[in-house]
């Protein structure tokens, strides 16, 4: 099936995508947790609403949203604390629970034109129909407009899990149309890892990176009335996401007001040395390979379950730069970035200070209290070495928006007038971006689609 749309420039959205960048650094703090509701129990509710597109179109989507943050179906109040949205989002509320906790999901169906579920992958769900309603559904209990459902279930076990709605009559429907979020269970002991304390998963950063596609005109058919008109067999995607966003909308900062049913970025930020956890999950129907620039991954766990040969430390995980995400598939891994063996000094060959290694590990220990940043992090043997080439003046270059003016890590040097800018930290940006090239194009339009960045910052730069 194809689709005709009206394309407008997108330079208004890449000037307002630079400007929140900024905005969001300077109003940020040490370390980045996911976004999301956390509890027991949560209120949810179906409704159908519309997503801006970054070249000035909408599309209509079918979304959960959190009922107790606002009034419920068509309410204009924005985000309550930080912590999640009143209206219906793409993707639906991230679910933060904690391992051993029962967890109760209550689901009104608001609007949507047939019988909307919850399931959760690797959980073992109890429905229960709360309004005395017949039973709906072939695979679990659905609600139609005007009903409610109740699924509880035990969260056993820490990790990254989907849930989603299932139209037994019609699979794969719900899922193209966005009624579906991520579950995050962490560790009962509370530590900051992603599989509890001596698991080798603790992290610094946390992001999520869920991964969509649609094809438009199921949508459109959907907005007209045809709930019949879906088949597998016809679906055809021209749009990819990440956290229901796409490139350059997809770097502008959490609850943004520009994206009222958007709320996730997936622009992510570490400091040199930082673990990041990254946890990487595919909602939609097709593969997608998302490729990480800058260091290797180590995975850590799949589908909820932790990469170990005796079931205490992560240990049977791969290093790879890519991960492969199948459609359902839940993987965790840790992304760390030091700057070593770039044969340079990335902090501008600074001789004020010694790289004490005391411990033979190739890095600095940071034993001088007095310095104003760590060098922790910093790899010895490029220590005091200078960068390696000679740069052309800057009238002689072609700038990104995203050049500091100098090789530098926190450096930040002479720009031509209208140049840079996106850059107030002189970090490094790197692109944490599909690796099948369609998926970088949002109705074959490149740049678009499943195109993102992690920016490694300067020691002591705040991280949101």
């Amino acid at each position: 099936m194809n689709s005709t749309h009206n394309k407008p420039q997108r330079s208004l959205s890449v000037l307002l995508m630079g400007l929140a960048l900024a905005l969001s650094w300077g109003q940020a703090t040490a370390q980045h947790d996911i976004r999301g509701l956390t509890g027991t129990e949560f209120n949810l509710y179906a409704f159908p609403f519309n997503i801006n597109l970054p070249e000035g179109s909408s599309l209509q989507m079918w979304g959960f949203g959190d009922q107790d943050a606002g009034d419920g179906a068509g309410s204009d109040a924005t985000h309550a604390d930080g912590v999640g949205y009143n209206l219906p989002q793409y993707p639906g509320p991230t679910l933060v629970v904690t391992a051993g906790q029962t967890v109760t999901i209550n689901l009104t169906n608001s609007g949507v034109p047939n019988p909307v579920s919850i399931v959760v992958t690797g959980h073992d769900v109890t429905a229960t129909r709360t309004d005395g309603n017949p039973s709906h559904g072939l695979v679990t209990e659905a609600a139609n407009v005007g009903e409610s459902v109740s699924y509880e279930f035990d969260a056993l076990e820490p990790g990254t899990y989907l849930y989603h709605s299932l139209d037994g009559s019609n699979p794969g429907l719900h899922v193209e149309m966005g009624l579906l979020g991520v579950l995050v269970v962490r560790p009962a002991d509370g530590s900051r890892s992603a599989y509890g304390v001596n698991t080798e998963t603790d992290f610094e950063q946390e992001f999520l990176y869920l991964l969509t596609e649609v094809d438009p005109e199921i949508h459109l058919q959907m907005e007209r009335g045809h709930v019949t008109h879906f088949t597998n067999s016809d679906r055809y995607a021209t749009i990819w996401f990440v956290n229901g966003r796409v490139f350059p909308d997809l770097f502008q900062g959490d609850y943004n007001p520009l994206f009222p049913h958007q709320p996730y970025q997936s622009l992510a930020l570490a400091e040199p040395g930082n673990n990041v956890l990254v946890r990487n999950i595919n909602a939609g129907h097709d593969s997608h390979p998302f490729h990480y620039h800058g260091e290797n991954l180590r995975f850590v766990g799949r589908d909820g379950r932790m990469l170990s040969s005796g079931g205490t430390v992560a240990d049977l995980g791969r290093s790879d730069n890519t991960i492969n995400s199948a459609p359902k598939q839940a993987v965790d891994a840790i992304w760390t970035w030091t700057g070593a063996k770039l044969n340079w000094d990335i902090y501008g060959h600074d001789t004020a200070h010694t790289c004490n290694d005391s411990d033979g590990d190739g890095f600095g220990d940071n034993l001088n209290s007095a310095l104003p940043t760590t060098y922790e992090h910093e790899y010895c043997d490029d220590h005091g070495k200078e960068f390696p080439v000679t740069l052309p003046g800057a009238q002689d270059l072609t700038l990104g928006g995203w050049w500091s003016g100098s090789p530098f890590l926190g450096d930040t040097g002479d720009l031509p007038p209208g140049e840079g800018g996106l850059n107030p930290f002189g970090g490094y940006f790197l692109v944490w971006h599909s690796h099948a090239e369609k998926e970088l194009t949002t109705f074959d339009i490149f740049p678009g689609g499943s195109l993102s960045s992690v920016v490694v910052v300067p020691p002591g730069t705040p991280i949101d």
